[in-house]
């Protein structure tokens, strides 16, 4: 017989709490649930007499949460990812691994990593399906911390590494290089041996949107060879980036991976040339489950014969 006095909390308003620690508002989480604001409060409000304890605390027109509400978020995430380990456990048990798992990544390890994992797990693991998701790694990596997508393959470079969070396992992947991309007609006595970046201060230059991970890279090393590149043109896409240089109509910056074979474009090695650290990101309760473990394993596989 439970204690009077004992306290019952519900899963699915713990996810909202998880939620809102995250996003700041209920109406961002209402809006990530598919519920109503209203919907949202109310499961709040319940989550609060279930606990006892006082979760939420004005703060002007919205809440916010007390230390009790961020001490109860933090364990929510972990009681939730314990519950999707069980319920996964106990589906695949006495079977190969099955599930569905939601991966993550940014574009140019599509080609490279993911698409050659998927297409490996979808012969040796057919009842285990993979969901892709296109994104930038910041984007994805808080993705993976709202639960969102179950794995995240990530990338950050030496000066702008991303902090590691407490709650998440990184694995590495690979590493690549960035190089300068330019039209194939571009002769070798015009560029030849490494490339030092100062002397292309007078090339047009095309580079992603701003805000971009690799466009911010790109022109933050053109800025520390001492010029401002003349951009000529910006896109969303690596693909009709990639096209705008193979017409000989600018030069860009990208790490090796990013630079699709199917296009006529040449690359040449920089002096001193950034690398890039690309890496798995996943909860830590994630990896014990078996479908888990074989999407990470085939990421794996795949980025070292890359």
């Amino acid at each position: 017989m439970l204690h009077k006095n004992a306290v019952m909390l519900n899963p699915w308003r713990l996810r909202l709490l998880h939620q809102l620690h995250l996003l700041g508002t209920v109406r961002a989480v209402a809006e990530a649930t598919h519920l109503s604001p209203s919907s949202v409060s109310q499961q709040l409000a319940t989550l609060e007499a279930e606990s006892k304890a006082q979760l939420f605390e004005r703060a002007g027109r919205r809440i916010r949460l007390t230390p009790a509400g961020v001490t109860l978020a933090h364990h929510a995430a972990d009681i939730l990812d314990r519950i999707a380990t069980a319920e996964a456990d106990l589906a695949g048990l006495y079977s190969e691994a099955a599930g569905v798992v939601r991966v993550a990544a940014f574009t140019s390890a599509f080609h490279g990593i993911v698409v050659p994992a998927v297409a490996d797990l979808a012969a040796a693991h057919p009842r285990v399906a993979v969901e892709l998701t296109e994104a930038e790694p910041l984007v994805s990596r808080a993705a993976v911390q709202r639960g969102e997508v179950d794995v995240a393959v990530c990338a950050d470079f030496p000066d702008a590494p991303v902090p590691p969070e407490a709650d998440l396992a990184r694995l590495p992947l690979t590493g690549d290089r960035v190089v300068l991309v330019t039209a194939r007609d571009t002769t070798p006595s015009e560029r030849s041996g490494r490339v030092d970046l100062a002397s292309l201060a007078d090339e047009p230059w095309a580079f992603e949107h701003p805000g971009a991970h690799l466009a911010d890279l790109a022109e933050r090393l053109c800025r520390r060879a001492g010029f401002t590149p003349a951009t000529v043109a910006r896109f969303s896409s690596h693909g009709t980036l990639l096209s705008h240089v193979e017409a000989g109509l600018s030069v860009t910056l990208l790490p090796l991976l990013a630079v699709h074979d199917r296009y006529a474009v040449h690359t040449f090695d920089l002096v001193d040339p950034p690398r890039r650290d690309i890496h798995l990101v996943a909860r830590r309760t994630t990896l014990d489950r078996a479908a888990a473990r074989v999407v990470t394993e085939a990421l794996q596989r795949a980025a070292r014969a890359s």
